[in-house]
């Protein structure tokens, strides 16, 4: 992947996002064998849950040649990692100068040439009505810095565990789960208001009835089992790369978080 040279023909991007709910524990698991089997050229995870002097030599690049980590203070909670090969342009760790979501380790954001990505671990909201309403202003800021950013001609890509199911589709109980942190009508009205940003999501674009298909279950009631998940992990993309999109897919046989992982592939 040389994204420098956007005039290259063919040059083909995988892009893979995974809430890995502690990146320690799932090296233990086997992660550099998933990294070594899809060799992503891009690979953001989310809830590293550490600071990358915690972790083992190998995990802190993976096997790529950069990774960029933004850790929350307070340790193992939150965090967001990013690796690539090629070095981007920029990188920062925050949107609107809100220190608060830096703190928390929410996002890093690198600049590849034809395209910003977004890795973001979303807030949960589901604690209390404080935790609801940061949740809630987070996603807010983060519309207007989209908007702001698009007005901009750049394109755009976001991917990581949004913590917002969209539609009746993406739950396996849409009437019982719509009073529930996470799919709650504001917050799936939010959803429309991301994607009326100018924004599709790559794998309900590419596979718009596909039914049952996944990325976290909840571990304490063993959902993974009957599949009684959520959606909530997403690729997507600003429409200006709509032409470059090849294909996007859920990886829901992936084992070793309580997330599995996402994937798009692109051609430029």
């Amino acid at each position: 992947m040389a994204l420098e040279g956007i005039e290259t023909q063919g040059e083909t991007v995988k892009i893979i996002s995974w809430n890995v709910n502690g990146i320690r524990a799932t090296y233990k698991k086997g992660l550099m064998d998933f990294v070594r089997s899809e060799k992503p050229d891009i690979f953001c995870v989310q809830e590293t849950k550490a600071h990358i002097d915690q972790v083992e030599e190998e995990a802190k690049k993976l096997g790529w040649n950069h990774s960029y980590w933004s850790s929350a203070v307070k340790k193992g909670y939150s965090g967001v990692a990013t690796f690539t090969n090629d070095e981007p342009k920029h990188v920062q760790f925050h949107f609107n100068d809100i220190p608060e979501y830096e703190s928390e380790g929410r996002i890093v954001m690198t600049d590849h040439g034809p395209f910003d990505l977004y890795n973001i671990y979303f807030p949960n909201g589901g604690s209390g009505i404080e935790r609801h309403n940061f949740k809630q202003k987070f996603l807010k800021d983060l519309n207007h810095h989209l908007k702001e950013k698009l007005a901009t001609g750049r394109q755009v890509v976001v991917v990581g565990d949004y913590n917002v199911a969209h539609e009746a589709i993406d739950v396996h109980d849409p009437i019982r789960l719509s009073k529930e942190s996470g799919f709650l009508p504001e917050e799936r009205a939010w959803f429309d208001d991301f994607l009326d940003l100018g924004f599709i999501d790559t794998f309900r674009y590419l596979k718009s009835s596909e039914a049952k298909r996944y990325s976290w279950w909840d571990m304490r009631t063993f959902a993974r089992v009957s599949n009684k998940g959520w959606r909530i992990d997403y690729i997507c993309i600003s429409k200006g790369l709509e032409k470059n999109l090849v294909s996007a897919d859920i990886l829901d046989q992936v084992q070793g978080s309580d997330h599995c992982p996402v994937v798009a592939n692109f051609e430029f």
